[in-house]
């Protein structure tokens, strides 16, 4: 009969030391049930290493089992969140994901090991409550000294020394020896690093990333005394935001590596929401490249990213439904507007005076009715409006006034009680309330009464609020609940939380993609507000944020399948989407254009220049010439209404994509990459897109002639989204239309799955090896067909396209199965592993049997 109650002792031994020490230690004093705790330990790691989030983590040593009952911190912890309430599967999940990192760290028994990996978190997502978990079940097996790296300003490491002293240090009195205090960073103690290291205690340091205090750091540990001390001590080196500072830096990079070249024991974990510096970091050095292992932390219930508020596009692989517009929760600040809210040119900081623009007017006052509406369902939480213009701290302090003026003239107009003005606000409230309905999160939407009685108490209590290095009245959420209108810059753009972040007018100027999701402080939970949080910035930004909500996707994709694929961060690499007018950071390291294949895809246009006639007459052109060109060199076969063209040679095609512009939000549709791909396979052995069809796909709108060919135009609606430059239809494209040349009839395509549809064009002897082109002439007009009443709830309304003539559309259908073979160098980045020493690759996969005892 197995004792429950010795399993945990036996567990413990088992995860410091290896399942078969633990065996051998125990066999001779419990025979009887060494083996039942044997099994009950491999489920206990099987389950672990099943239930995380996706890492980049082939070979590890697998010891952890997860938390024990013999543990001490994690038990503590773990306590803490039931005792604030936690929902069940919130606890689960950072259980898991903690679990999952832990495991994933060399065992704790080895002699010694330099173990570096990298937790891909989201913005404002929860990262410090992960690493938390980290922290309490490594100090269960014995780290000795935990070192936490948390930014490089006072205000992000003050915030995270109060949240690691909260649940490691206060819930365990006496059991921490902590070095740092919520106002003191890292000073040396008069006591040796021996004589700390050598009592039962972990070691807690929560340190600036700062020249001066890490030297303080590196002087103290860097002794005889020290050295010999470490020689035995497991160590844990947390580097929060690892992308800041840690990377590419003349001084901080420097340190932090000679800080770990100390540790003959240690484990270094950074943390980032936008890692694309330290995946391109060269691996082939002595650096800090995740060579250990990559871990995505899964996106927790309830959290607003970039996806879910800017949308994106279909990624390599996906269907077409996969793409998304977020919820209607953007506005768009006119370019007009720009050199009212911020110095452009060379205008100097210190004389600008800001205007109160309609669109910020529009933004403070919906911050307020959205506050007011939070009160008026018994939420008394913080409120906060970010306002972030420009870095300059003079820029700042000239909106102060400008503000505190826009206050107090809306509470003398409330105060009068006019019924034209009390007409403005609920107009305001009904129009911006009913575009993300309360209903999708199950909440009652509010009127403009319910909100009116709590209005101008809301009003009344708001502080603006200047919060940079040189301010006074910094953001302080310590003192009952806080209404205020942050104006700031770097000091809000990264790390810091804004509690309560309802309302936020961004038109910082940004163009590397790290800063532009770090500056991102909308991100994170809007726990019963969900509908009311609003972002006004310029369709230039919104449009950069839905490609970086893409680049995400995919990257998270790629971690995912190469874990699938058991393949570590030494043998493979993260790739990197980039963009034509964006640097995805300024540290690019070891980058390299990656490959990519377009076999199996199916692309197509989706943004167009409707206002400017030369870009659409040059593509009109283009596709009479190439509509032409196959009459002449091709054969025709209809199908249906759509005009089918056969056995195009692939010149023509190249001639047109050589001529026909996209438009450069659309980088998959790179015509320099399609004609090199093209290129490619047609050297291939054997050759393959020789031989095109072109196909013409017609509708019931205003009939165009193309190249000897008359129809009629299809209708295609543009979005409501704001953006003055161009025109976004979103689908052009149905999935039947992918075999338009092959002999199935549209209704039993559109009842196949996209999969099928793509094995069809493979299986056919004829058509295996031939690219489609479709040709949409969409009509200039194209009114929405069907009301906007009728639209998805939290969906963006539809409007006439009112194009300044015909607009031509494409789509592009190749044919085969991406492979090396057939790829290309794409419009992605990553580090080159060829170089990789062996050593290095043996290393990170060591397993069990070549472990010292």
């Amino acid at each position: 009969m197995t004792d429950p109650g010795l399993y945990p002792v036996f567990a413990h031994w088992a995860r410091l030391h290896g399942i078969e020490a633990a065996v051998d230690r125990f066999r001779l004093s419990l025979p009887a049930q060494v083996d039942d705790f044997r099994e009950q330990f491999e489920r206990d790691r099987a389950r672990v290493e099943a239930g995380g989030p996706p890492v980049i983590a082939a070979g590890q040593d697998p010891w952890y089992s997860g938390a024990s009952e013999t543990d001490i911190f994690w038990p503590a912890l773990e306590g803490e969140f039931r005792r604030q309430e936690w929902p069940k599967d919130r606890l689960e999940s950072v259980d898991r994901a903690s679990s999952t990192v832990v495991a994933h760290t060399p065992r704790p028994s080895r002699p010694n090991w330099d173990a570096k990996g990298l937790v891909v978190g989201y913005v404002q997502s929860g990262k410090t409550t992960n690493f938390t978990g980290v922290i309490a079940k490594l100090a269960d097996v014995d780290y000795r000294m935990i070192i936490v790296l948390s930014g490089i300003h006072n205000g992000l490491r003050r915030q995270t020394q109060v949240r690691l002293d909260e649940l490691l240090k206060d819930l365990n009195k006496d059991k921490w020896v902590t070095m740092t205090q919520e106002s003191t960073d890292f000073v040396a103690p008069p006591q040796r690093a021996s004589a700390l290291l050598s009592s039962n205690k972990p070691i807690l340091i929560v340190a600036k990333k700062n020249t001066a205090v890490l030297k303080r750091i590196v002087r103290w540990l860097d002794t005889p005394d020290g050295r010999d001390a470490l020689q035995t001590a497991r160590v844990l080196v947390i580097d929060d935001e690892a992308d800041q500072a840690s990377v590419a830096t003349a001084q901080i990079n420097p340190l932090i590596r000679r800080l770990l070249k100390l540790m003959p024991r240690c484990t270094y974990v950074g943390y980032t929401a936008t890692p694309f510096a330290n995946v391109f970091i060269a691996p082939n050095q002595d650096d800090l490249y995740p060579k250990s292992f990559i871990l995505n932390l899964p996106r927790p219930e309830g959290y607003f990213g970039p996806e879910m508020i800017f949308g994106r596009d279909v990624v390599e692989g996906e269907l077409e439904g996969a793409a998304s517009d977020g919820y209607d929760m953007v506005r768009l600040v006119p370019e007009r507007d720009m050199s009212a809210l911020r110095p452009v040119g060379r205008a100097s900081a210190s004389d600008f005076e800001p205007e109160m623009t309609d669109s910020l007017v529009d933004a403070v006052r919906w911050f307020w009715l959205a506050t007011a509406a939070r009160r008026a369902r018994g939420d008394d939480g913080h409120s906060t409006m970010l306002i972030h213009t420009s870095v300059k701290i003079d820029v700042h302090e000239a909106f102060k006034s400008p503000l505190q003026g826009l206050r107090a003239a809306a509470l003398r107009e409330l105060a009068r009680g006019d019924a034209d003005d009390l007409e403005k606000w609920r107009m305001r409230w009904v129009e911006e309330s009913s575009k993300v309905p309360a209903e999708e999160w199950d909440r009652k939407s509010l009127t403009f009464d319910e909100v009116l009685l709590h209005l101008q108490s809301v009003i009344d209590a708001t502080k603006v609020i200047l919060d940079n290095y040189r301010s006074q009245d910094r953001l302080d959420y310590s003192k009952g609940p806080v209404v205020a209108i942050a104006v700031g810059g770097n000091t809000l753009s990264r790390g810091l939380t804004l509690e309560g972040l309802v309302v936020s007018l961004f038109v910082r100027g940004a163009t590397a993609y790290d800063t532009l999701l770090q500056m991102g402080r909308w991100f994170g939970y809007r726990t019963g507000y969900e509908e009311l949080p609003r972002i006004w910035m310029t369709s230039s930004l919104a449009a950069a944020f839905r490609h970086l909500a893409t680049v995400e996707h995919e990257m998270r994709d790629d971690i995912d399948r190469y874990q699938r694929q058991n393949l570590t961060p030494l043998q493979v690499a993260v790739r990197i989407r980039t963009h034509p007018s964006l640097r995805i950071t300024a540290k690019m390291g070891a980058a390299q254009p990656a490959e990519v294949s377009y076999a199996g895809s199916r692309l197509q246009t989706r943004y167009f220049f409707t206002r400017d006639g030369d870009w659409l007459e040059k593509n009109l052109e283009a596709t009479r010439a190439l509509v032409q060109e196959s009459l002449r060199h091709g054969r025709r076969g209809d199908k249906g209404t759509a005009v089918v063209l056969r056995d195009v040679p692939a010149g023509v095609v190249k001639d047109f994509l050589s001529t026909y512009r996209v438009h450069p939000d659309s980088p998959d549709m790179d015509p320099s990459l399609l004609l090199k791909y093209i290129d490619k396979q047609l050297e291939a052995d054997p050759p393959s897109l020789s031989r095109w069809s072109v196909c013409i796909v017609p509708g019931g709108g205003t009939p165009v002639e193309l190249g000897g060919v008359v129809v009629g135009s299809v209708l295609r609606s543009r979005l409501d989204d704001g953006d003055e430059t161009r025109a976004d239809i979103k689908t052009l494209m149905s999935k039947q239309d992918r075999v338009l040349d092959l002999d199935i009839s549209t209704t039993d395509a559109q009842a196949m799955s996209e999969e099928r549809l793509k094995d069809l064009r493979d299986l056919d002897q004829h058509h295996k090896d031939r690219g489609l082109i479709v040709v949409y002439p969409i009509d200039p007009a194209s009114k929405p067909t069907a009301p906007s009443k009728a639209r998805a709830a939290g969906s963006k309304e539809r409007l006439e396209l009112d194009a300044l003539r015909t607009v031509v559309g494409i789509g592009l259908v190749f044919p085969g199965q991406a492979a090396k073979k057939n790829s290309v160098v794409a419009t992605h980045l990553a580090v080159d592993l060829t170089d990789v020493e062996q050593e290095d690759l043996e290393d990170a996969i060591e397993t069990d049997t070549e472990l010292a005892e």
